[in-house]
């Protein structure tokens, strides 16, 4: 498919500036760039009955998490998504993911908690994952608290956050820790290792560059050799069998794209339900991008009709 157009007019505009938000260099300008970035890709979204800046003390202090409840109807507890936003493991917080995370709360009539997990390279691997898989067992350790269905608890995250998600899924399988209902990984990194059409292809001119993952990469994986741990690059993980159902999005336009499918194909070979879904004509980030391109919005609301689905929920 050709870009879309929507898609061609950010990357024309960011040509123009000279720069994409990736290209900034140390990690506090990426930050910030990518903050102001927010501001224009912010769509509106449903109303919600509350939105809660919380934490939790986490392996190395506390944790802040946003929760996100919607007006649900439904009697009793409810089904949750824990979201892990991207941004390289180094950018983006509970606020440059907000306007998702209230797509997805109200559109998937679930809660959704959003962790703040630490950044590299201030905190490297696997400090950012540690977080993500503390945040599970807090959750599901208060979900009694918390209004929270732990026989119906998802996890999601694009970009980095798909990374997480999938780190985190496999950690709770190989320790016995609580079953899943979902993963959802919107263009998801999975394999540090990988050399690919994809990453060859889209490596220049589609806002995310391939020097700019290696910098986020050099960022949270400063050690080469931990870049072929499974914990880092779940794809490279010896099995992927007993994992919960999965919704892979992925873009046609991203250097990322094929460690997406990769990841799809590993988890289908090994009896895992998986779909699989490629948008056409759109670059890496687009869902965060609502407010400029419309399949963004599509994504969200595939997504939450997955989620729907998964939670048993009427549509």
């Amino acid at each position: 498919m050709p870009l879309d157009p929507q898609c061609r007019a950010l990357i024309d505009a960011a040509a123009a500036a000279g720069a994409t938000p990736f290209d900034a260099g140390d990690h506090l300008a990426v930050r910030a760039a990518y903050a102001t970035t927010t501001t224009m890709y912010r769509h509106a979204t449903g109303d919600l009955k509350s939105v809660l800046d919380t934490s939790f003390l986490g392996p190395a202090g506390e944790v802040a998490v946003r929760i996100y409840r919607t007006h649900s109807k439904a009697v009793g507890t409810q089904p949750c998504l824990i979201f892990f936003h991207g941004g390289g493991w180094a950018v983006g917080d509970l606020d440059t993911h907000d306007h998702m995370c209230r797509h997805l709360a109200h559109g998937s009539d679930a809660i959704v908690i959003a962790v703040d997990y630490r950044l590299a390279p201030e905190h490297k691997f696997p400090a950012p994952l540690e977080d993500c898989l503390a945040a599970v067992h807090w959750v599901i350790d208060n979900a009694a608290e918390l209004d929270v269905d732990p026989t119906r608890v998802a996890l999601g995250g694009d970009s980095a956050g798909g990374n997480l998600t999938a780190a985190v899924t496999i950690a709770l399988r190989d320790s016995g820790g609580p079953k899943l209902a979902l993963q959802l990984l919107l263009y998801p990194a999975v394999d540090f290792t990988a050399d690919n059409e994809s990453i060859t292809e889209n490596a220049n001119g589609y806002l995310l560059t391939r020097a700019a993952l290696e910098m986020f990469t050099d960022f949270y994986l400063p050690n080469r050799a931990a870049r072929s741990d499974p914990r880092a690059s779940p794809l490279l993980s010896n099995s992927h069998a007993d994992l919960p159902r999965s919704f892979i999005q992925t873009a046609e336009f991203d250097p990322l794209r094929d460690e997406g499918r990769a990841y799809a194909e590993a988890l289908m070979a090994d009896g895992c339900p998986v779909e699989y879904k490629c948008y056409p004509g759109v670059v890496h980030g687009f869902a965060r991008m609502g407010a400029k391109v419309d399949a963004g919005l599509t994504a969200l609301n595939d997504a939450c009709g997955v989620l729907r689905e998964t939670f048993g929920l009427v549509p």
